[in-house]
Parts: structure tokens; sequence; C-alpha cells
């Protein structure tokens, strides 16, 4: 079989309500602009799910990355979306198309888009996250943890087909740049730049054999828009075992509830929630902020899934910590660390704020 293309792209077309949920008829919506395009051969098959209020479209083809006919696809699946939220007067319908008209490729659009192009292995298990109010910089630790931390991955110890490392493809996007970093040689390195989540962010990671093995999303909308327009709610792409890590390795990160940004209004910071699909709906505050795992065996260019992989009573010690976590870092209030530093809020109110009160400010004495 030729190669075959994983595509995932998100977009929040409206809350139901507000920004918890996503109404069933926007996906009835968006499967049915699917199924007509798996009728005419665009694509071999789809998925559609939500998490929080961000509609996702998972959908296998064999058009290769950035691809005009199925990101088109995409964007017309979400304005159709769009109408019908109006219509349904859901809050924010619309907010992440930053465009009045397709130009070709959804990044840049505000669309979050995670791709990837590989020949189909003898068994191809994927695991597909999906996050809501935080993000891009939020897949930096799970990522290097899935493929550089040999006390989450036994792999990188146990398995020698792993022992030569992987490729990291990092962004920087604020100055639009790209480094590839490779573990275990310049792990130190690597960490020295994703631990700066606003800024520099983990795009692929492959084998050093050139295969790929993750694709994350890293559009950001307030870089997009030059101000706050909602929280980016990204994807990721985990390919899994024979040389790459096992399921349970790509799952064990999540088993820690980091701290991200994003959580009430984008401009706080609070820890990421395992959840199964059921509970991808953040109320407290917005949030905290939720990721689910969608676990697919791909056939013949086909999705057989999804297996809700956080529905484990083993991730429920996550979900507590998470609920602790909240309720202490919730306490501070309008303070940071809750509250998002000065420069990442010049985005949200802040600026409004500064002008009306710049009269005020007098020199020092």
């Amino acid at each position: 079989m030729s190669k075959i293309t994983l595509s995932v792209i998100k977009a929040d077309v409206g809350g139901y309500v507000g920004h918890s949920s996503i109404h069933p008829e926007l996906m009835e919506v968006a499967k049915e602009k699917l199924e007509d395009a798996k009728g005419k051969g665009l694509v071999l098959d789809f998925h559609v799910t939500h998490c929080g209020d961000d509609l996702e479209l998972i959908m296998t083809h064999t058009k290769g990355v950035e691809n005009s006919d199925i990101h088109g696809l995409a964007w017309d699946t979400f304005v159709a979306a769009t109408e019908a939220a109006k219509k349904l007067k859901l809050y924010g319908a619309g907010q992440d198309l930053l465009k009045d008209a397709f130009s070709g490729n959804v990044k840049g659009m505000g669309p979050g888009v995670a791709e990837m192009e590989f020949e189909e292995r003898k068994s191809e298990p994927v695991v597909i996250f999906m996050a809501d109010k935080t993000s891009p910089g939020a897949w930096n630790l799970p990522l290097f943890k899935m493929f550089a931390d040999p006390f989450n991955t036994a792999g990188l110890v146990i398995d020698p087909t792993m022992h030569d490392g992987f490729v990291f493809e990092v962004l920087d996007v604020k100055e639009h740049k790209k480094i590839m970093l490779n573990t275990p040689e310049e792990s130190y390195h690597l960490l020295m730049f994703i631990g700066a989540t606003g800024r520099y962010m983990i795009k692929n990671i492959y084998r050093k054999d050139g295969d790929i093995a993750a694709a994350a999303s890293t559009q950001k909308l307030s870089e997009i828009a030059g101000r706050y327009v909602g929280k980016d709610d990204p994807v990721l792409i985990v390919r899994c075992q024979s040389g790459l890590p096992a399921v349970g390795e790509v799952l064990e990160p999540f088993a820690f509830p980091h701290i991200v940004e994003g959580w009430m209004r984008g401009s706080h910071n609070g820890p990421l929630m395992p959840v199964p699909f059921h509970y991808a709906t953040p109320a407290r505050f917005d949030g905290p902020p939720r990721v689910i795992a969608a676990g697919f065996q791909i056939v013949e260019g086909k999705l057989l899934g999804p297996r809700d992989m956080f529905d484990d009573p083993s991730f429920d010690e996550a979900r507590r910590k998470c609920n602790e976590i909240a309720n202490y870092i919730k306490a501070h209030g309008p303070f940071e660390p809750h509250r998002l530093g000065l420069e990442t809020l010049e985005y949200t109110t802040m600026p409004a704020i500064m002008k009306k009160l710049e009269g005020r400010f007098q020199p020092e004495e």
C-alpha cells in the first residue's frame, strides 16, 4: 500500500453551554460533510469527535500533508458547523475562523493542525491526544517524557531498536524559526528550549532513520491575530510500538497533571487533567484544562476505533491530584503564578487597561 496521511484538524466553532462542550447538531453537520467526502474518495476514513468546545476532525487519506483539498474540506466543514452554531446562538460561533475565505491551507487561518505521512506497518497503533483550555506548549513535557526520558519509557533502555534515540523538531513561534535536536546526545539543549513552553514548541519527532513518530499542532491564535481570540486547544498524533514507545509509555506522562497555560479566559495556569471522553467538558472556572486520548489501529487506511484510553481507573489518582492542584493554585486569584505573566497577558485586556490609565503614571521622584 502507498503512504497514507493521518490528518487531525480542529476548530472552536461554537460552545454549548458557554465554553464547556459542543452541541450534537454541530457534530452531525461535520459527519455529513466528511461522509460525503468519503463517498467521493477524497478521504479513506474519518472520525468526528470533540474535546470541550472544539470540533475535532480525524481523517485518513493518500494526498500528503498540507493538501489543499483536505484542508479545504476541513475549512468548509467548520464554516458549515459555524452556520449551525449561529442559528443555535452558541457562544463564540466561529471564533477560530480568523479569515473570511479559504486560501489553500488552514494553517495561519485559526484551526489547529497535526498531520503525518507514513507507510503503514504490519501493526499500526496510534494515539491521538486532544486538549481544551490550553496551548500547544502543553505537549512539550509529555513528548519529552515519551521519547527521551528512560524513567518514563522503559523501551529507551530495554529495546535496542530505540537506543539511537530520536530527533525533535522545535519551533520558535515568535521568530518563526525551527531547530532539529537529537536525543539523547542533545537532551540538555532540547530541555533549555522546550522548558519555555510559551515560545518553543515541539512540532514533530522522528526516528533517526527519518520515520515520523509524532506530530503536534503548534498554531497560536494570539500570534496569528495579534490579540487574544481564544485558547489554541492543541492536538497531537503519536505512533506506538515496534521501535517506538509502547502505548502505555505514551500514556504514562499524563499520570502527572503538569501545569499548563490557558484555563479561564486563556489567562491562567492550571493542571492538565486526563479524562475519558464523557468528561471532556471543562466547567470549573472553564476548566481545569482537559486532555483526551483516542486510540486507533490503522488498517489499510481505515480507522479501527476509537478506544477511550483515559477511561481507566489507573488515571483516577491523576484526576484527584489535578483537583488538589486546582484548589491550591486557584486560591491565588488574580496573582501570579495562577494568572499568567504580563508578557502573555499583552494579548488580553491588559493593553486596553494600560491605555486607559497611561496619563496617570508619573515619574518617580
